[in-house]
This record gives structure tokens, C-alpha cells and sequence, in this order.
């Protein structure tokens, strides 16, 4: 099961931090390796075997391709911020996380992400049978606000929780998100994330997650909406990164996490990915955040 930890600025999942004053990314190379032996034990406690965790100890990285079938989404880091139990709060835990909109904060703070429009269509189907609809699985989406700030956790809306939300596939395995397009922050393509639970009464349980991955942005259209009003800082961190390099897509050039998007600044824009997955696949438990490029 979950566990609830207190987010801590001078700590990480009860480890000290040896930069206080800086992201969990920019820890350092000792810190990473403590916190892959931690995802190790934890693949151990929640008994996934030995043929897990040898994964986790010496198989290749997240997104790299080595577990997972062919045309499968690659398995990517749930970030510093998921907010789903493993680094602190737990938004899965609270009624009403199940919405379609997650313009808005729920159960309590009333806080609105301006932005773009944009709705998240996600298409899920199981390889492992024949890639059938995967209907009736959870899906919980989270990303950060325009300002490239991510509630629970971004200094000033630590007490909202909106651009987070879990919606069930129907009966082709697609869900739909009502959401506003992200910003570009520092050493980050832009991106969605998202976890797959087998249905909704296992959101808050760590060990039956089926997968964890990204969804990145086009770059003509990042270009586009980053010229709107309130992205502004997101210009100049997008040219400073490149999909073919970025430390979580790089390796295929985002491949089959690319979205596609269609529409308009005025209209709002849609992004739709198909989301291959393979039920027999041992889930990553999502790699611990990557440096940015040149950082370490």
C-alpha cells in the first residue's frame, strides 16, 4: 500500500538532501544510486519477486526499451511530483479525484490553471491480448500549471490540486481529460504524466500499477501556444532543450509518446495518443527523476 510522508524541503522520501536549495534532479550521482536501491526494496516489499527486482538492479533504465514488447509505451519517471503516495501527498486518496476536468482544484481549495484549452485523449489497448481495449482500467494524469508549477507541491499552491484527475476507459479504452497546456520548464520537454491502475478500486495501491509513462507536446505547436500571454518563460526554456536529446524521450525521439495535436490558440487543441500496453509486462514503478541536459 501507499504511504504518507510529509514533504519536506531539506528531504526526499526520508532521505536528506545534500543540495537543500535545489530539485531532487539535481542531487547528485550518489544520491540517484541510493534512490534506485530504494526502488529495489520497495519492489521487494510489495512482492513483485526476484525477477523484478534483477530488473530494477541491472536491467536498462526506464524508456529505454529493454522491458518492454515491441510498439509497448516505454516506462518513464513519475518526476519529483506525482502526488500519488510515493513522495508525499496523496491525491488519489481523496474523493472526487475521479473528474474529467481538472481545470480546477477539488474537496476543499477553489484554485483555477489558466492557460490554453486542451483535451488529453488517451487510447488505451493490451498487447498481451491481441491489442483488445484495455476498458475499464484507471488512468490518473497530472502536469504542471502554465507557470510550470505543479499543485501540492510548487512554492504558493501547495494547498491546490487542480491538473490532477483519474478517469476509467470506456469500451474502445479511451478516456478524456479536460485540461490546459503545459508549460516548458527549465531542462524539461513538454509533457503529460500519467499512471494506468487496473481499475478504479486499485488507484491507491502502489503494487497493482500497470504502467507509468509520458506524453510529450509537438514542437510546432509548444511554439505556437508559448507565444500566448502567461507562457512567457516557457520560451526560452524550449530553446533550450531538444526532443532528440531530452533525458526521458531522447533515445527514440519521443516515438510512440509523441501526441498528435490538432486545433487552434483561439478553439483550444486536442492531443491524442495510443497507448499500447502489455499486461504481462512487470511494471517499472517509474525511474527516478533524470538530470537535465549537462547537469548532474
Amino acid at each position: 500500500m501507499r504511504r504518507d510522508r510529509t514533504p519536506s524541503r531539506s528531504t526526499y522520501q526520508g532521505r536528506p538532501l545534500a543540495r537543500p536549495d535545489d530539485d531532487v534532479v539535481d542531487q547528485g550521482l550518489g544520491f540517484d544510486l541510493g534512490t534506485l536501491r530504494g526502488r529495489r526494496r520497495v519492489l521487494q516489499a510489495l512482492g513483485l519477486g526476484a525477477a523484478a527486482a534483477g530488473l530494477a538492479a541491472c536491467g536498462p533504465p526506464a524508456g529505454a526499451g529493454g522491458t518492454t514488447s515491441p510498439g509497448e509505451i516505454p516506462e518513464e519517471t513519475a518526476g519529483p511530483y506525482p502526488a500519488d503516495g510515493s513522495n508525499g501527498p496523496d491525491v488519489l486518496e481523496r474523493s472526487g479525484i475521479v473528474r474529467q476536468d481538472i481545470r480546477t482544484s477539488f474537496g476543499g481549495p477553489s484554485g483555477v490553471a489558466e492557460g490554453v484549452p486542451l483535451t488529453l485523449e488517451l487510447t488505451l489497448t493490451d498487447l498481451a491480448h491481441g491489442g483488445a481495449p484495455l476498458s475499464g482500467a484507471a488512468v490518473y494524469v497530472w502536469h504542471c500549471d502554465r507557470e510550470g508549477r505543479y499543485s501540492m507541491y510548487s512554492e504558493g499552491i501547495e494547498g491546490e490540486n487542480y491538473l490532477r484527475g483519474v478517469q476509467i476507459a470506456d469500451a474502445q479504452g479511451a478516456v478524456r481529460f479536460t485540461s490546459v497546456f503545459p508549460a516548458c520548464y527549465e531542462g524539461r520537454w513538454p509533457h503529460v504524466h500519467f499512471e494506468v491502475h487496473p481499475g478504479q478500486a486499485d488507484i491507491t495501491d502502489a503494487s497493482k500499477t500497470i504502467a507509468t509513462s509520458q506524453v510529450a507536446l509537438p514542437e510546432e505547436v509548444c511554439d505556437t501556444v508559448y507565444a500566448q500571454p502567461g507562457y512567457e518563460t516557457s520560451v526560452a526554456h524550449l530553446a533550450e532543450v531538444s526532443l532528440d536529446g531530452y533525458v526521458v524521450f531522447g533515445d527514440d525521439g519521443a516515438g510512440v509518446q509523441l501526441a498528435t495535436v490538432t486545433g487552434a490558440v483561439t478553439t483550444g487543441y486536442t492531443a491524442a495518443l495510443h497507448v499500447a500496453l502489455d499486461t504481462r509486462t512487470e511494471p517499472g514503478a517509474g525511474a527516478p527523476p533524470p538530470p537535465p541536459p549537462g547537469r548532474r
